[in-house]
């Protein structure tokens, strides 16, 4: 830091308070009896003492405080004693910065993590945001250097008994995600981290994680035709007027396995009708997403074109944003088909037909959107949507089959037949 040339004059209470306002910058006023020692004038009024000095070979300004909250013999008193122990190989700085991020709460983290992790899906920031404010709502206030491997192997217990065993364990991989961000980001001036270690390796070191399984679950073969006529039978109605959107959000889950928000976030700058193409772009692997539209596909989005009302396929019936909450209908396809299910359950069943009806393994996994990095094979296969036309078409037919279906029945088949069956 280069110090401006300015004058000398010895400090006193009569000086500072007729030290005039600069118009623009700030001045400074040295103590001619305390080397480094200063007031300093900003264009507001304030007034404050300084301390200017050489530490680790570079000039630092630290700040004393502010003038009259902070008396002249007062500062004076505290640049003697910083100077003495900068004279012992202190660094005053260094120690100021470390006891302000010692004192860095659990939500300043959180903060700070959203702030830098600017590439974060809104689904997986709405997750976090949750579990912070009902895992941890009594944690957020307090300093991270406080919270210790005992308090996470106790709140871990606690939530796998209140909560469920998955969500214990989704609660502290956050935590652990959060830690190892502070650890990173909070050093002291000398570059160490203000945190020792991450408390949730208790966790690991203890063998404590809850074993959780995999889901399994998925519509079998006998199921689709039931679930098939109770997603027929949701309709458009004055009291739910989202009722065909979710049906043909559902179908269109079912029909490509695509992940919840990649299918519902998707918009009509991603659909290419002409080529029979959809692009999914902001997906979990980060790498875009090319699928080819089976006749039934193509002709479910067609009719949803003409009925766009903004640049979301699955729009909400206000005409803001897309449809994000499926449970209602949901649980009527539940009720009348007697069929539990959830939106990756239809992902599964996806892929479960896709393997089969001996879908060649590297077609499987280029429709599922998983990533091939270790596999050296796949490195040297070129990723074409139109290899893929003939797998998701059969894949389809096999649906619409197992639906009770012709292999060429189209949404406005499916409409029509329902509503001769009414009749």
């Amino acid at each position: 830091m280069t110090t401006p040339q300015t004058p000398t004059q010895k400090i006193t209470k009569s000086y500072v308070d007729k030290l005039s306002t600069p118009e623009t910058g700030q001045a400074f006023v040295r103590d001619s009896e305390l080397k480094g020692f200063a007031v300093r004038v900003t264009p507001s009024g304030a007034k404050s003492f300084i301390l200017e000095k050489r530490i680790d070979g570079k000039v630092k300004r630290l700040t004393l405080g502010r003038y009259p909250e902070l008396t002249v013999e007062q500062a004076r008193k505290e640049a003697h004693k910083l100077l003495g122990h900068i004279a012992v190989g202190r660094n005053p700085a260094a120690e100021k910065k470390q006891e302000a991020l010692q004192g860095t709460t659990l939500k300043q983290a959180f903060d700070d993590f959203v702030k830098t992790r600017k590439n974060l899906k809104e689904r997986t920031l709405y997750d976090y945001r949750r579990v912070m404010t009902i895992i941890f709502a009594d944690w957020q206030d307090k300093a991270m250097i406080d919270i210790n491997k005992d308090m996470v192997s106790k709140r871990h217990n606690k939530v796998g008994s209140e909560r469920g065993e998955a969500y214990a364990n989704l609660s502290m991989r956050f935590l652990r995600a959060l830690f190892n961000f502070a650890i990173a980001q909070y050093e002291d001036g000398n570059g160490n981290s203000i945190l020792r270690e991450n408390p949730v390796t208790r966790l690991t070191q203890t063998r404590a994680w809850y074993r959780v399984d995999r889901r399994q679950t998925l519509i079998k073969p006998h199921e689709i035709e039931p679930w098939f006529q109770a997603i027929m039978n949701l309709k458009n109605d004055p009291l739910s007027q989202n009722r065909e959107t979710i049906r043909d959000y559902l179908l269109l889950v079912l029909f490509t396995g695509l992940r919840r928000e990649e299918a519902a976030s998707m918009t009509w700058n991603n659909i290419d009708l002409q080529a029979k193409n959809l692009k999914v772009t902001d997906t979990k692997n980060h790498s875009d997403h090319n699928l080819p539209l089976s006749d039934f596909l193509y002709d479910l989005l067609q009719k949803r074109k003409e009925q766009a009302i903004n640049e979301y396929v699955f729009h909400r019936a206000s005409g803001n944003g897309y449809v994000s909450e499926q449970r209602k209908q949901m649980a009527k396809v539940i009720k009348e088909s007697s069929i539990a299910f959830t939106i990756h359950d239809l992902r599964r069943t996806f892929l479960t037909v896709a393997e089969s009806l001996d879908i060649p393994a590297y077609a499987v996994k280029r429709l599922a959107n998983h990533k091939m990095s270790n596999d050296v094979t796949a490195g040297y296969i070129v990723a074409d949507v139109e290899r893929l036309r003939q797998p998701m078409q059969k894949i389809t037919d096999y649906i619409l089959k197992c639906a009770g279906y012709k292999s060429s029945a189209t949404i406005t088949d499916l409409s029509e037949k329902k509503s001769h069956k009414m009749l």
